[in-house]
């Protein structure tokens, strides 16, 4: 069992070392001062966004680009979002359209809201990011000039955690204390995770084989979508608008989907304040596996459970006696190493130094984390938004 092991932390490392250097060979974006680009439709689908959507259009309406239009695509919301929408129409420097949809039964409701959005825009390029999120004023303009210099069908742009607490939801029982510290703790243990997800996305676009993408900050030409028939065939997976639909264009447009990658471009968002929504999260993330047309992502999910598995595997392995600990070291250190150079170089990018400090924490929890998810996502079923979907 110990060679077997042995030989899959060996390919994990190798791997984990090319997504690295996929990464570093990804040229800087410049941001040029652009006036004259494309006309870009800012896409928010949202529900139940009324405390955080302000914030998200006050961001936009500091933008240095201003060649945009914002719909907002709400969902059928059960608070005030739509009352803050109409409340902000005419007080912002830029054109605002919202987009009412009706309570319909559906099983991919976000994109349905991105689909009905896009039916409506009149931007050559869309721009999509969801109500919870906040930008920088570089944030259209990065896009901008990223495709007046390179032309891609779609970009995809990086996105990590703010650094603020989270949001409430947390226990009465819990004193301020102690909730701001678990607070922090599990803030920062997820920003380490999920800069795992944006840079492997990011190196594999690099080394011509996309597998992830982020719908929060995500851009692609309008006509292309309906080239590719927008949703179509994938419109039957609750998750999926951004990775099966960047699969679409990809099968399409070879070498056609890119990373933009610059700190202006960086979305930011609030990490979950408890398991069970970052949970329900992952989960509903999970859902969009069985969907992929093409091998290579679902192997590359099976391959990263498997690598995962093996330093458990190892430790028990030297726990019972069967593997000697120097080998159950050595299987350690061929996962923790190349993880940590990757990781860390995700992280400064993304300037978030100080989460570098929680890659090793981060590494002795994720192998039961990929675990649990990988067995969650044999099950159908997730909760998002107040519903239930599939």
């Amino acid at each position: 069992m110990s060679t077997i092991l042995l030989i899959i932390s060996a390919l994990y490392a190798l791997m984990t070392l090319i997504l690295w250097w996929g990464w570093r060979r990804i040229p800087y974006a410049q941001t040029t001062p652009t006036t004259d680009g494309p006309l870009i439709s800012v896409v928010i689908p949202v529900r139940n966004e009324a405390d955080n959507l302000p914030h998200l259009l006050a961001d936009l309406a500091r933008q240095t680009y201003t060649r945009f239009e914002v719909i907002v695509a709400d969902d059928s919301s059960t608070d005030t979002t739509v009352a803050v929408v109409q409340a902000l129409l005419n007080d912002l420097p830029y054109t605002l359209h919202l987009l009412p949809l009706p309570n319909e039964k559906t099983g991919a409701p976000k994109k349905r809201a991105i689909a009905e959005s896009i039916r409506i825009a009149q931007g050559e390029l869309i721009l999509t990011t969801d109500g919870d999120c906040r930008v920088g004023p570089d944030w259209v303009r990065s896009f901008a000039a990223y495709y007046r210099q390179h032309h891609p069908r779609m970009m995809t742009g990086p996105v990590t955690f703010t650094d603020s607490s989270m949001k409430p939801g947390w226990t009465d029982d819990i004193s301020p204390n102690e909730r701001s510290s678990a607070n922090r703790v599990f803030g920062q243990l997820q920003t380490v995770e999920f800069s795992s997800l944006i840079g492997s996305g990011a190196a594999t676009l690099a080394l011509n084989n996309p597998t992830m993408c982020n719908g929060a900050n995500l851009c692609y030409e309008k006509r292309v979508f309906e080239e590719v028939n927008g949703f179509a065939g994938i419109d039957h997976v609750a998750s999926g608008d951004d990775e099966l639909l960047m699969h679409k264009i990809a099968r399409r447009y070879p070498g056609g989907v890119q990373f933009v990658k610059n700190r202006g471009a960086i979305v930011q968002t609030a990490p979950h304040s408890s398991w069970a929504a970052f949970y329900q999260q992952r989960k509903r993330w999970a859902s969009k596996w069985r969907a992929y047309e093409s091998w290579h992502p679902s192997a590359l999910a099976v391959f990263v459970f498997v690598s995962n598995a093996a330093p458990v595997l190892a430790v028990l392995g030297g726990t019972a006696g069967a593997i000697v600990w120097p080998t159950v070291l050595l299987i350690i250190g061929l996962k923790t190493i190349p993880e940590f150079i990757f990781l860390r170089a995700i992280l400064r990018f993304l300037q978030k130094p100080q989460a570098v400090w929680w890659i090793p924490a981060t590494q002795l929890v994720y192998p039961f984390y990929v675990l649990l998810f990988g067995l969650a996502a044999q099950q159908k079923g997730f909760t998002w938004k107040g519903r239930s979907l599939k």
